[in-house]
């Protein structure tokens, strides 16, 4: 077990690369104002050095919002309010205090976007947790078709597709017209839901015909775990503490 000044007195901390790659995208990314003592001891508690651009991300900051939100990273937030962003400890259940015993086993859940989608980084034994891929590994949990698929890719070079423009094509189809003024309205705890929801027959034909509105980002996930219990009877597992 090491200890935290171990973990972020490194000498190549991923964090100014990190800043170097965000200047040079195009991808629209707010930077989260963060919380030093929450980032230092969710470093701890999960074990990861400032070496890696997860752990640059929780020790740094409060979490990036992408493409005006559609898509929250979470990090350690200065300020996690009613209405403000979860941090990645909040998402997760980490407890208060350092815990050695502790482990995200089904996965560490590192963002969310607006549709209810669920981004995780794998436990050690994926299979088990009932989710595809690699330890290690991103994952997504995808609202419109109630389940887990694998990125092919780790939680570094999966924010490095994500600068690089990947969510574009990834959600294509799942965005409208108008679809930025929407999320940009959203606070940090909520979720757009659809009416038909997005695994329907309906949706999938002709997505900007359906109703949205806010609703909690807890509401958006328990759905999705209540319609893969109705369906299939395959619980999708932890999809984080929002």
């Amino acid at each position: 077990m090491r200890e935290v000044n171990e973990l972020i007195n490194v000498d190549d901390p991923a964090w100014p690369l990190l800043l170097q790659e965000l200047s040079g995208s195009d991808v629209p990314v707010e930077v989260l104002p963060g919380d030093a003592g929450i980032g230092r001891a969710s470093l701890l508690q999960l074990q990861v050095s400032a070496r890696s651009y997860l752990g640059g991300i929780v020790l740094n900051c409060g979490g990036l919002l992408v493409d005006s939100g559609w898509l929250q990273i979470f990090g350690s937030p200065s300020s996690s309010g009613l209405e403000g962003p979860p941090g990645l400890a909040v998402i997760n259940s980490m407890p208060s205090t350092f815990d050695p015993a502790w482990r995200p086993d089904a996965g560490l859940v590192v963002a969310h976007d607006v549709l209810g989608g669920v981004f995780a980084l794998n436990g050690s034994n994926p299979g088990e947790a009932g989710r595809p891929g690699d330890p290690g590994e991103v994952v997504y949990f995808a609202p419109d078709a109630l389940g887990w698929e694998a990125l092919g890719a780790g939680h570094s070079a999966w924010l490095s597709w994500i600068l690089a423009g990947g969510l574009q094509e990834f959600y294509e189809g799942l965005r409208w017209d108008g679809w930025r003024s929407e999320v940009s309205a959203l606070n940090g705890r909520q979720g757009l839901s659809f009416f038909p929801p997005l695994w329907s027959a309906e949706a999938r034909q002709d997505l900007p015909a359906t109703s949205r509105r806010a609703v909690p980002m807890t509401e958006l996930l328990g759905l999705s775990r209540d319609m893969c219990l109705q369906f299939d009877g395959a619980d999708p597992g932890f999809l984080g503490a929002a």
